[in-house]
């Protein structure tokens, strides 16, 4: 499938239109499901579209929406670098969420203590084979890392469990809990929010079709859509 690709001249317009966009993929799947799937991501546009549904998220319910994570730093709740605070403080203690539907991955002084992998498990166990996200929202790093999913890592090739935790990071902090690509790839619509010169090669590469273990971006999409929302810097290296 053939992704779409927009090219906007600046993350603000960028940030309005994934805005506009998200509201009416999920009224749209509240008005064929009940209840709509959404997997957050971090980041200066993952959190500035939090920051924008505060002002304006239009008709959606918010009582019915399920609220997930890509991934998170396995550090104490209250971290700054936490992406589940930035989401809370950016949209979420704002509008009539369900608490029984966000759900936050563990962080490091939660029911787990410091054992990331019964952390991964718990999350893994949320997110089961049933879980189909309507959209999974994914920024990007300059070497197309996704998610906690970095080049050349176990956790980018993994085929089979749903959450793993990673250990090493390349970027700090090292310790993370991470959605896969069998998760990812479930998912009816994948969104990529890219903005920044330094995101043009692996933007570039994902759009060649390039090897997911190189460049992990390549390898996330929608069974349905895959949205590429970049900024013009972004976009500089596409043919």
């Amino acid at each position: 499938m053939t992704p779409e690709t927009l090219v906007f001249d600046s993350s603000a317009d960028l940030i309005e239109t994934a805005r506009a966009r998200l509201v009416d993929a999920v009224v749209r799947a509240q008005e064929a499901r009940g209840v709509a799937s959404v997997a957050l991501t971090g980041g200066s546009n993952g959190i500035g579209l939090l920051r924008a549904l505060a002002a304006d998220s239009g008709d959606i319910a918010w009582q019915r929406v399920e609220i997930y994570w890509g991934d998170d730093r396995f550090v104490p709740a209250t971290h700054p670098e936490r992406n589940a605070g930035q989401a809370f403080e950016a949209l979420l203690s704002s509008v009539p969420v369900d608490p029984a539907r966000v759900h936050v991955m563990a962080p490091s002084d939660g029911e787990f203590g410091d054992d990331i992998e019964a952390a991964a498990r718990d999350y893994a166990r949320l997110v089961g084979p049933e879980t189909v996200f309507d959209v999974h929202l994914l920024g990007m790093g300059g070497e197309g890392h996704v998610n906690s999913l970095f080049p050349h890592t176990p956790a980018t090739a993994e085929e089979s469990a749903a959450v793993v935790a990673v250990t090493d990071s390349p970027k700090p902090p090292p310790a993370r809990l991470t959605l896969t690509f069998p998760v990812i790839n479930r998912s009816r619509e994948v969104w990529f929010l890219v903005s920044g010169p330094e995101k043009a090669e692996a933007v570039a590469a994902a759009h060649d079709g390039a090897d997911r273990v190189d460049w992990p971006c390549a390898g996330a999409h929608g069974t349905e859509a895959t949205v590429w929302f970049l900024d013009q810097t972004a976009a500089s290296q596409l043919g």
